[in-house]
């Protein structure tokens, strides 16, 4: 699809990748309206405490409700899910007698809401959905109403939970895992707090750019990339440096949904392999100047400069980090000189190392580390 502004000013409804999407302010109305298409009749509504002091997890529910729905609402969802909220809300949807799952809130709520669908339908732990497509049972149908432009993870179909006891990130998918459906709704995202839609839109932005060169990439994947690097840096800034009701949102959530679409058809690169959560975008631009040794026309087609796009993007990756208040260096965030041999054959063995387009090994990982540090 050729996404132009009239994408962003009108409400519509299109299929991306798998998902059914529907796009507009105040569409979180027509959420019970979503979930009855797609078969559900006793949702289990997924969301975090902050999602529901904001209010928007009680608006969904009353969205449900008004359709007729029997809904339960499980909040208990932290900013980094593990095995533990997902046998909680799994015991949850056992007692509601749920016959699927509306995941409202950040990645974390729809992680957690794919775990427990895991769990849910097909018993066990996480660790049993290690890898991709472990169920052997179908799985309830979903929908996603993302509330902040970041993670993308309601275009993915998999769930990033974190062993508990380790700290690991397992990611667990299945194509039953994926949303049937997607509300996308600019309006909500605008009411999170200022640190929340610098940390989520920067996120989204590691996605374009990641997803855009991995070897993995396809014409998809790299028309949903391209269309989400050109919305998001287009407004990112606009949006960290003001905040205001008329910043445009729009962009940011379509972008953060594109984003994730193309993650889903291409995975990531090293900068995931080697960082978590803010930290990717300390390490993003180091990861940029090391690949583009190699393939510097990729990046020129990302961002239509040409010839030296590499140090260009580089740079701007970096203005975006600092507009949003992120550390620049790793020694910044605590970390120690001393450790990043260990980091590097850590991030060796992450599965998104094997998508980069120019090959990483410990030794590779570690010099980049160095030029983060």
């Amino acid at each position: 699809m050729n996404w132009t502004s009239d994408h962003l000013e009108t409400d519509w409804q299109a299929t991306i990748g798998a998902v059914n999407v529907r796009f507009g302010a105040g569409r979180l109305a027509e959420t019970g309206a979503v979930a009855a298409d797609v078969g559900i009749a006793r949702p289990l509504l997924v969301t975090d405490p902050g999602v529901r002091a904001s209010g928007h997890a009680d608006s969904a529910a009353e969205a449900l409700e008004a359709a007729g729905l029997a809904v339960a609402v499980f909040d208990e969802v932290s900013p980094n899910p593990t095995e533990v909220e997902v046998d909680r809300g799994a015991r949850a949807a056992a007692t509601h007698g749920a016959d699927g799952l509306v995941a409202v809130g950040g990645g974390s709520a729809m992680d957690c809401a794919k775990g427990i669908n895991f769990v849910a339908t097909n018993g066990g732990s996480m660790v049993d959905y290690r890898g991709y497509g472990k169920p052997r049972r179908p799985l309830l149908p979903s929908v996603g109403v993302p509330t902040t432009a970041g993670t993308g993870s309601e275009a993915q179909s998999y769930a990033l939970i974190s062993d508990s006891e380790t700290g690991e990130k397992m990611a667990c998918g299945d194509p039953g895992a994926s949303f049937r459906a997607v509300v996308l709704d600019p309006d909500l995202p605008r009411t999170a707090p200022p640190p929340v839609v610098a940390v989520s839109g920067l996120d989204a932005i590691s996605h374009a750019v990641e997803s855009y060169v991995t070897t993995r990439r396809n014409p998809t994947s790299a028309e949903h990339a391209l269309a989400a690097w050109r919305l998001l840096d287009g407004a990112l800034e606009t949006v960290l440096g003001s905040g205001a009701k008329d910043s445009p949102w729009a962009e940011l959530i379509l972008g953060a949904h594109l984003a994730g679409a193309a993650v889903e058809q291409s995975m990531l690169g090293a900068a995931h392999a080697t960082a978590h959560g803010v930290a990717v975008m300390l390490m993003l631009p180091a990861v940029v100047r090391y690949n583009g040794e190699e393939h510097d026309s990729l990046y020129g087609e990302l961002t239509g400069i040409g010839s030296g796009a590499t140090e260009s993007l580089a740079r701007r990756l970096e203005a975006l980090r600092d507009a949003g208040g992120l550390p620049a260096r790793l020694r910044q965030v605590g970390v120690d000189r001393g450790e990043l041999r260990d980091l590097a054959r850590a991030a060796a063995t992450q599965w998104t190392a094997g998508f980069n387009p120019r090959p990483v090994g410990a030794a590779e990982l570690e010099r980049l580390y160095e030029a983060a540090w």
